[in-house]
């Protein structure tokens, strides 16, 4: 997993739309909040992004722009995007799943998706990276709401 202090990866992935979408894109504007859900069909990583976009308004207003990563292909994230009525990008990777892009693997024999979050600031160095093996740990709001504090704070 990514520590806070490392640049961020150079991560190419791709949104519902078939856009290719890249971490350094929104380099020197805004902070990106890139949350990596165990899967679509997950209830738990469901409840996280639901209390994301209930939150949109506060990211907003720190110029913190929300990702979703999934496993998924563009279809399936796609149609669960739709329902769910996401509205922040809803992104899948291209060659390789994004969870891996960041070092959240597969536990416990493989069998286990990890999931988690990472917070990279408009200089592109990861201020916040939590993952986990259990999707109810995997959202670290508290950890995720200091990290954005700090960027409020000059260095």
């Amino acid at each position: 997993m990514l520590e806070s202090g490392s640049p961020a990866p150079p991560m190419v992935l791709e949104d519902t739309e078939g856009q290719t979408v890249r971490l350094s894109d929104y380099q020197g504007t805004h902070a990106v909040l890139v949350y990596f859900m165990r899967s679509t069909s997950c209830p738990v990583c469901n409840s996280h992004v639901r209390d994301l976009v209930n939150r949109g308004e506060e990211f907003a207003a720190d110029n913190v722009r929300v990702l979703v990563a999934v496993p998924e292909d563009r279809e399936t994230a796609a149609r669960w995007k739709a329902k769910r009525q996401v509205p922040f990008p809803v992104l899948t990777g291209r060659a390789e799943s994004p969870h891996e892009m960041v070092g959240l693997g597969r536990k416990v024999f493989g069998s286990m998706r990890q999931s988690g979050s990472i917070l990279v600031d408009r200089h592109g160095v990861v201020r916040h990276a939590h993952g986990a093996t259990m999707p109810t740990s995997s959202y670290d709001k508290k950890g995720i709401a200091a990290a954005i504090a700090s960027l409020r704070t000059p260095a």
